[in-house]
């Protein structure tokens, strides 16, 4: 799969803000691949970790134009229109993003896409409360502060989803450590964020 080639049509097909977001998701689902795999947490049939962060970087690519209302349904069909196809693998990651689509979550993947999904977005919002707007700045405690005790912040994050991180049939990770792996991944690509 020609990374570049996905990378450019989520950035034509969406708003800057979501491509941005797109991003955010990617590196947070290959972070997350890499501390399952470098802990031994990751069974053989897990997808492979081109397929997670594939999964992150397209994701919303339907989240626009006439394809919105149905998202994530559309995936492959806007991949179509850039001459781009998805394996089955990447198409079910995707469609346990948002749980509306009864997907079995049968793997890491399914659960990560899923807890993560929504934490890019809060862990940006604490990142434009510093004077510098940058992630560099931000600490795990402030995230995890506002996660917990300011239910009013960043008021779009499902934090119940996040949450699901520590579900033991899912991630089995605590809150704090998955917040951690997400700012840190997210921090990998701050220049290319804007953040």
């Amino acid at each position: 799969m020609d990374h570049q080639k996905f990378k450019d049509a989520v950035k034509s097909n969406l708003e800057n803000n979501i491509y941005n977001h797109s991003l955010s998701l990617e590196a947070c689902m290959l972070g997350l691949y890499d501390y399952f795999k470098e802990n031994n947490l990751l069974d053989t049939s897990e997808p492979t970790r081109e397929e997670w962060g594939m999964a992150g970087l397209i994701h919303d690519i339907d989240f626009a134009g006439d394809t919105k209302e149905q998202h994530p349904l559309k995936t492959k069909e806007v991949l179509a229109k850039y001459g781009l196809e998805i394996n089955d693998t990447i198409q079910q990651i995707i469609l346990a993003h948002d749980g509306s689509q009864n997907i079995k979550m049968d793997s890491k993947a399914k659960w990560s896409i899923y807890c993560a999904d929504s934490l890019t977005g809060l862990i940006t919002a604490v990142a434009f409360v510093y004077p510098d707007r940058k992630l560099s700045s931000v600490k795990v405690s402030s995230v995890l502060k506002r996660f917990l005790k300011e239910p009013k912040f960043a008021a779009g994050t499902r934090r119940n989803e996040v949450a699901q991180c520590m579900d033991p049939n899912g991630l089995n990770l605590p809150i704090e450590k998955f917040i951690e792996i997400c700012l840190t991944s997210m921090q990998s690509i701050a220049s290319e964020i804007g953040l």
